[in-house]
């Protein structure tokens, strides 16, 4: 693969966005991709019985993820280039399943993600989503080391 035409980075709304972005930038300039910023919320608790709960709570949340795809588009309109063309994406789901079923529709070339420096006892004991995604996914990745 000599191209990138659709750049996807994975970002969870810490401190190290801007640097994911940047890569992301530069790389999209670079192949003159298109960039999806998605942002993966978590799903909905599983409820006893089946009703979908009191309507202010509904109204809550979807207020909660209007604010968080309002930030994913201040991020794009921040970071990106104005070149280049960038979507926001968020969706609620199991957070790698998710994103590797999104970059198969969107027939993502290239993920970004960033990885946090942590020891082999932390990772032993807590799912790593970015490891997770390297086992997973049959796309090109670049992973980026965060600062924590």
């Amino acid at each position: 693969m000599d191209t990138f035409k659709n750049i996807m980075v994975a970002v969870d709304f810490n401190d190290s966005i801007g640097e994911l972005m940047l890569f992301a930038d530069s790389l999209a300039q670079k192949f003159e991709s298109k960039v999806w910023v998605l942002h993966v919320a978590d799903p909905e608790p599983d409820f006893v019985g089946y009703e979908p709960g009191p309507q202010y709570i509904r109204d809550i949340k979807a207020e909660e993820y209007r604010e968080e795809h309002r930030n994913l588009q201040e991020i794009c309109k921040n970071f990106i280039s104005k070149e280049i063309h960038a979507e926001a994406l968020l969706i609620q789901g199991s957070t790698v399943e998710t994103v590797l079923e999104e970059a198969q529709k969107l027939h993502i070339d290239l993920l970004i993600v960033g990885t946090h420096k942590h020891s082999f006892l932390h990772n032993l004991l807590n799912e790593n989503v970015s490891m997770e995604l390297l086992k997973k996914a049959d796309i090109p990745m670049l992973t980026v080391p965060i600062e924590d």
